[in-house]
C-alpha cells in the first residue's frame, strides 16, 4: 500500500506552522511587555503600594508619582499647614495630604529636554554622514576601500567607556564638557561606524541601473542620489536611525561622567529621585514611562519603512 504524501510549498506555510509561529510570537511579546507594564503601573501607585509585599497588582491609582517627579516638596508642621489657604490646584491638594508643600519645579523637564536634543541631534548627524559615506563606498572606487571599512568597523571593537578618561580630558581642554554640542558630537562619533556599515549594505542592494537611467535623463549625480537612491534606502535609514537613537537615548556612562548640570540627560537623573526614607519608586516609574514615549513614537512613525522595498534586487545584472 502506497503512503500518501502531502506536498508543501516553501512559500506558503501550513496552518499548523502559522499557529505555532503566532503562538510563539504572542507569548514572547507578552513576556517582554511585563516589565514595561509593571513600570507603567508603578508610576500610578502610592509610595506604600509601590513597596508593598506581596506586590499589589490591583491598587487605587494615584498621580502622586508624576507630581513628585516634576516638583520639589518640603514637609511642614501641622500648624503651618493649617495656616495655609485652600490649595489652588489638584496637585497642591495631593501634596498637602502628606503635610507637604511644593517648593518649586524639579529638573526632570530640563533633563528630558536635553535627552531630546542630544538623542535626536546625534541620530540625525550619524545617519546623515553615514548615508553619504556609505554611498561613496558603494558607488565610487575608493582607494583602500576594504581597509577603510575595516578601520571604521574597528572603532566598535571595544566598549566606548574604555576611552572615557581620554575623552573627558579632551572635552575639558576644548570646553565641550557639560555641553549639548559635546554630547552630540560624542554620540555621533560612536554611532557613525554602525551607520556606515548598515547603510553600505542597503545601498549595495539598490541596482545601479536606476541611477544610470536617471543620469541618462539629465539628472546630476547629486540629484539622482536624492531622487533615486535615497527613497530606495529609506528602509535602511529607518532601521539605522532606530539603532542609533536607542544607543544615544539610553546611554548612561558618558552622560554621568561628562555632564553635571547643563547638558545632563534623563538616564543619570532618574535613579537619583529620592523620596522620604529612600527611593521614590512611583516617581521613578513615572519618569521611566515618560522616558520610553519618544522612542515608541519614533518607532511608530518609521514603521512603514521597516519592511524591505519590493524593488530591492528587481533588476538582474
Amino acid at each position: 500500500m502506497k503512503r500518501k504524501h502531502t506536498a508543501y510549498t516553501v512559500i506558503e506555510p501550513s496552518a499548523r506552522s502559522k499557529f505555532l509561529a503566532g503562538t510563539v510570537v504572542i507569548a514572547y511579546a507578552l513576556i517582554s511587555l511585563i516589565p514595561l507594564l509593571w513600570i507603567g503601573m508603578t508610576g500610578f501607585k502610592s509610595p506604600q503600594d509601590s513597596i508593598s509585599y506581596p506586590p499589589k497588582v490591583v491598587f487605587e491609582p494615584s498621580l502622586e508619582g508624576y507630581v513628585n517627579l516634576f516638583t520639589f516638596r518640603s514637609r511642614q508642621t501641622p500648624e503651618y499647614m493649617a495656616s495655609l489657604p485652600e490649595p489652588d490646584t489638584w496637585y497642591d491638594a495631593l501634596v498637602r495630604e502628606r503635610n507637604m508643600v511644593i517648593t518649586g519645579p524639579s529638573r526632570f523637564g530640563e533633563r528630558y529636554f536635553n535627552s531630546l536634543i542630544i538623542g535626536f541631534g546625534s541620530t540625525f548627524l550619524a545617519v546623515f554622514f553615514g548615508t553619504l559615506a556609505a554611498y561613496g563606498f558603494s558607488r565610487f572606487k575608493v582607494p583602500l576601500k576594504d581597509d577603510l571599512l575595516f578601520f571604521i568597523l574597528s572603532t566598535r571593537f571595544m566598549p566606548p567607556i574604555a576611552v572615557a578618561i581620554p575623552i573627558f580630558l579632551m572635552f575639558r581642554q576644548l570646553g565641550l564638557a557639560d555641553t549639548h554640542l559635546g554630547m552630540i558630537l560624542l554620540y555621533t562619533a560612536v554611532n557613525i561606524s554602525l551607520a556606515v556599515w548598515l547603510l553600505h549594505s542597503f545601498i549595495d542592494e539598490i541596482p545601479r541601473e536606476y541611477e544610470e537611467a536617471a543620469l541618462i535623463d539629465g539628472y546630476s549625480r547629486l540629484h539622482a542620489f536624492f531622487k533615486v537612491v535615497l527613497p530606495q534606502a529609506m528602509t535602511g535609514i529607518a532601521s539605522t536611525a532606530m539603532l542609533c537613537l536607542v544607543f544615544a537615548w539610553n546611554e548612561y556612562a558618558f552622560s554621568l561622567l561628562l555632564t553635571s548640570g547643563e547638558a545632563q540627560t534623563a538616564p543619570p537623573f532618574i535613579p537619583t529621585i529620592i523620596g522620604e526614607g529612600g527611593k521614590d519608586w512611583p516617581a521613578v516609574g513615572a519618569g521611566t514611562t515618560l522616558f520610553l514615549v519618544p522612542v515608541v513614537v519614533f518607532t511608530i512613525l518609521v514603521r512603514k519603512h521597516l519592511l524591505r522595498g519590493i524593488t530591492f534586487g528587481a533588476v538582474r545584472k
